[in-house]
């Protein structure tokens, strides 16, 4: 978990505090933290009170967005900072077209996850 930047918040346009992810979910709010714990999904600090968010466009329903966990890996294993992820994800993408986020809650996927491993190169 990290402090957000200006930048970042300028990037993510809609943020999720930990209990609203747990009642989205269906589950308890360590259960969230826990996933925040093994790296499925990005959370920070933000806000008056610094409470821990993540960006809406994470949760599809009741459910992580398909194909998330999995980009998340390859760009944590080329090296990236949670911030860095945060802003590869929410940076527009001309090739994609819109953000690897935007492209993940279309179920285009694996063009992100191809865009994240050509990273690595």
């Amino acid at each position: 978990m990290t402090e957000i930047d200006a930048k970042t918040e300028a990037l993510v346009p809609a943020w999720l505090t930990v209990p609203d992810i747990a009642e989205m979910l269906g589950v308890e709010v360590t259960r969230v933290r826990q996933l925040i714990k093994e790296g499925q999904l990005i959370a920070v600090r933000r806000g008056e009170n610094r409470a821990l968010h993540v960006p809406a466009a994470f949760i599809d329903e009741d459910k992580v967005v398909k194909g998330l966990v999995g980009t998340l890996t390859l760009l944590r294993d080329d090296g990236f900072t949670a911030e860095e992820m945060l802003e590869w994800l929410f940076t527009p993408d001309p090739s994609l077209p819109g953000t690897p986020a935007q492209a993940l809650t279309e179920n285009r996927g694996t063009e992100v996850k191809r865009r994240a491993q050509a990273l690595a190169v």
